[in-house]
């Protein structure tokens, strides 16, 4: 496959949008190439394809801290805690966290001031933690349950695909 996302329609939904972009990042996955290759256009393929994203990337943990992985957007914060912010309480609670106005999350950590809502997703690898997937968005309630539900199936392919069909890795 090209390195190039094709949509088949200016007026797709974000359900037809994740629909038609899925497939497409399973492709761009190549066995036997580096962990952090694929989590990288991985990032490029959602903040490519969706302009309500500012920020999509990877923390990945290592001795209980998160650290910045592959992404697409501005500068961020190195490392996050277990347990800080919103990647850090998607860590420690295994779960996605949905943020529609990160103004009200308690301890919300502004790498871009930027930001006004956010949606985290926890990466598995095996039934281990590996990481979470996080995107952020310049514009208040823009992440919802159809995000959640696609993002959730995007990292269940890492962790069942990417994870073992690659090599080596960042930490």
């Amino acid at each position: 496959m090209s390195e190039q996302i094709i949509f088949s329609g200016n007026n797709l939904t974000e359900a037809d949008i994740y629909k038609e972009l899925l497939p497409q990042i399973h492709l761009l996955v190549t066995p036997g190439e580096p962990v952090i290759t694929s989590l990288a256009n991985i990032s490029a393929a959602l903040k490519q394809s969706f302009p309500k994203i500012s920020w999509a990337g990877f923390y990945i943990l290592k001795e209980n801290t998160l650290w910045l992985g592959p992404f697409q957007g501005k500068i961020a914060c190195s490392s996050i805690a277990i347990g800080r912010g919103v990647c850090g309480t998607s860590a420690k609670n295994r779960k996605t966290e949905i943020v529609p106005d990160i103004e009200n999350f308690p301890g919300h950590i502004a790498c871009d001031d930027g930001s006004r809502s956010e949606i985290v997703v926890p990466v598995f690898r095996g039934s281990k933690l590996y990481g979470v997937l996080d995107l952020d968005s310049y514009f208040y309630h823009a992440f919802n349950e159809i995000d959640q539900k696609y993002l959730e199936e995007l990292c269940d392919f890492i962790n069942k695909e990417v994870l073992t069909r690659t090599s080596g890795s960042i930490n």
